[in-house]
């Protein structure tokens, strides 16, 4: 009801046809002559209406270059509906069957005449726009003609036709090169610039026709991308779509629109800082939310900062009745709980609509089965385990139609897997001032791509699958400019088509935690903020948390589960940390959960020495916990995870699975700076790097500075355990 209620409560746009705007004023005539013979209103008095009338649509007429006979047809019908209500009004007849029948006549005239004049004046309108336009495109074939051939000393070459662009931005001109010069010289871009005198974000391109021969220059007049062009939202704008219609970024410099598919390819958005990637992320939600056969999941691990604008008129203001994002993962926690529930899904559609997959062996979207469309900002704050998962959704995914979007800072290897970036066809390369980035982030014709064709803030290039499923080159394009204010104005519009999941999808283990996922974000994302009740439906249950493997901290969705990073790890047992949601252990012996059984495992196979003898053959010389010399045979040799390693991740674990440097320090009676030169030797020993340039967040501000995940320190003592064979 708050989004209807947000929208217009009268159209006073007052669209009529031509024939309903004739009978609207015959009602009109009818009227004044029936209330008029009842209160004494002179003939006079409509005669001189219709006079005033006709005057005045002669001078609209004159105005608005209507011929002649069309003027005359409608001053007619004007002096003709005048004169049937002086008589009317002079005899008191205008309830008389005779009078109501000369009325009904003229109406029926009078709508089949408004008709055809105004279908006529569109034909003609239409034939006069042609006839201008085949004589603005024959004036340039000539001129065209004879400019090729005077730049490049052309013979027998033909101009076929020029085709005006939308806007008026510029035109494209298709030539029929001769058999003995199929193809015009290397600087013929320079050349045919500087001979149009194009203005500064003007250019020329040249591209293949479709036949061997056939070449198509495209002109650009005006720089479309120079402008700021803001996301259109008017009425028309904000219809219902379907997600195969494509995702809207922003205007090419032909101002056609750049689209987008994510049905069948996943897609990557790389741009530096400053560059409009996070504008370019908020307009594809904003066009995946206009659909009404997708759901749109975000996991972002920095703040759920591109979840934010989108929740507020739910969350906040409590104008939408229900949340745009329909899952945000604000943490390293929640995104693997996120992504556990769309790998089950993703096996629960596969089997549980077989039914559906009879003419197609992909699915066919609806709002009843929705689209699932993962947007995953900053990659790089991602750790290996939930890029692991992501892996898993975008390699399994396409044929039940979840899709990944992938941001991130750059398209290299330490940044995006190999996996994301072979199933990502759809990619999308922001401003960047380094042109080998866009060479390595597109697959065919990056490296043709010119950086200076896209200069401004917001720009880019872009490629996507077209109709024949065909990659095309990378195409610049100037991106939407999306602004809160709007964002939580299509919110409110956007919020009654949002499709949900259906059960099949949500019929899994995993999916246990679906339910209560707002009772565990609204509170982090949020804090002590005043809640709009329109959050009520979504927090009024209990709130389930998954229980936690302890040594990896990655939260176990599953009684199946089988995560690399938990079950190969160590060379003990998995250890679940006990939740009021978790099952109960039954009867018997209890084995001690948490650090304790860490550090047991850990430590015993590490024989105490002699303090006295130092050259017991089992004994580890170490410098900080950097194993630098180990004897004796694999029966009595100690455990090979570093002491300082084991320390951390006891420490770490006990906090809650992250934990800042310096907090980490003063539990180890350290010097900071010492403990991350220490540990940085340690990780980078098995080649481990801590995700997010090793920021995290933690304490009760969950505040971002340098510090360690019980995952990347679990990862780390694997490897070690790997390297030596335990």
């Amino acid at each position: 009801m708050a989004a209807k209620s947000a929208g217009s409560t009268l159209d006073w746009g007052w669209n009529h046809s031509p024939a309903t705007s004739a009978a609207l004023v015959a009602g009109g005539a009818y009227t004044v002559a029936t209330a008029g013979a009842v209160t004494g209103l002179p003939a006079s008095h409509a005669l001189l209406v219709a006079g005033a009338g006709a005057v005045a649509q002669v001078g609209a007429d004159l105005y608005q270059h209507r011929p002649a006979g069309h003027t005359a047809a409608r001053c007619a019908a004007w002096l003709t509906a005048g004169g049937w209500t002086a008589a009317a009004l002079a005899d008191h007849t205008a309830l008389t069957w005779g009078a109501a029948g000369w009325w009904a006549a003229g109406t029926a005239a009078g709508m089949t005449l408004a008709r055809g004049l105004v279908r006529a004046e569109a034909t003609a309108r239409t034939e006069r726009t042609q006839r201008r336009l085949q004589k603005w495109a024959n004036k340039q074939a000539g001129e065209w003609h004879e400019r090729l051939e005077r730049l490049f000393r052309l013979e027998g070459h033909e101009v076929q036709g020029v085709r005006p662009w939308k806007g008026d931005v510029g035109y494209t001109v298709r030539v029929l090169m001769p058999s003995n010069t199929p193809e015009l010289p290397a600087d013929a871009v320079r050349k045919l610039a500087v001979d149009l005198r194009l203005p500064k974000g003007g250019g020329i391109q040249i591209m293949d026709g479709e036949v061997y021969g056939q070449t198509l220059i495209r002109v650009t007049a005006v720089d479309v991308l120079a402008e700021v062009i803001d996301l259109p939202d008017g009425p028309e704008d904000t219809t219902v779509t379907s997600i195969y219609d494509g995702i809207p970024l922003g205007l090419k410099p032909d101002a056609e629109e750049a689209r987008i598919g994510v049905v069948d390819d996943c897609a990557l958005v790389v741009g530096q800082t400053g560059s409009g990637k996070t504008n370019t992320v908020n307009t594809a939600n904003a066009g995946a939310l206009r659909t009404n056969d997708t759901v749109v999941m975000h996991i972002d691990v920095t703040g759920a900062g591109i979840s934010l604008p989108w929740l507020h008129s739910w969350a906040v203001d409590g104008a939408a009745n229900v949340p745009l994002i329909d899952w945000t993962a604000d943490t390293i926690e929640e995104a693997h709980i996120l992504c556990d529930t769309v790998i089950a899904g993703i096996g629960a559609r596969k089997s549980g609509h077989q039914d559906l997959l009879t003419e197609d062996d992909k699915l066919t979207v609806s709002h009843d089965l929705p689209e699932v469309l993962v947007a995953v900002d900053e990659i790089a704050e991602l750790t290996p385990g939930l890029l692991r998962k992501l892996d898993t959704i975008v390699n399994t995914g396409r044929a039940v139609r979840v899709r990944v979007l992938i941001c991130g800072l750059r398209a290299t290897q330490d940044v995006i897997t190999a996996a994301m970036k072979k199933q990502s066809r759809v990619r999308v390369g922001m401003r960047v001032s380094d042109p080998e980035e866009l060479s390595h982030l597109f697959p065919t014709g990056g490296g043709r791509i010119n950086p200076k064709s896209a200069p401004y803030k917001g720009c880019g290039f872009y490629s996507s699958p077209d109709e024949d499923d065909v990659v095309s080159d990378p195409t610049a394009f100037k991106g939407y400019r999306i602004k809160p204010k709007q964002i939580r104005a299509l919110s409110v519009a956007y919020a009654e088509r949002r499709p949900q999941l259906e059960d099949v999808f949500l019929d899994t283990e995993p999916a246990l935690y679906y339910a209560s996922r707002w009772g565990r974000i609204l509170p982090r994302i949020y804090k002590a903020k005043q809640l709009a009740p329109t959050t009520i439906p979504y927090n009024d249950m209990d709130v389930l948390h998954p229980p936690v493997d302890q040594f990896t901290g990655i939260p176990i969705t599953s009684s199946t589960e089988d995560d690399e990073d938990s079950t190969n790890s160590t060379s003990g047992p998995r250890v679940v940390a006990s939740t009021p949601t978790a099952p109960t252990a039954p009867d018997g012996p209890q084995v001690r959960v948490g650090a304790d059984l860490l550090s047991t495992i850990l430590n015993a196979a590490r024989p105490v020495p002699d303090r006295n003898g130092l050259d017991d053959p089992t004994v580890i010389q170490a410098d900080f916990g950097r194993v630098i010399q180990q004897a004796g045979t694999p029966q009595n040799r100690p455990n090979p995870v570093p002491q300082l390693l084991a320390d951390a991740h006891n420490a770490v674990v006990a906090a809650g699975g992250r934990m800042h440097t310096a907090d980490l320090a003063a539990l180890l009676q350290m010097e900071p700076l010492v403990l991350g030169t220490e540990l940085g030797k340690l990780l980078r020993e098995v080649s481990i790097e801590r995700p997010g340039k090793g920021t995290v967040r933690a304490g009760k501000d969950s505040e971002s500075k340098p510090g360690y995940t019980a995952e990347t320190l679990a990862t780390a003592i694997r490897a070690y355990n790997l390297r030596h064979g335990q």
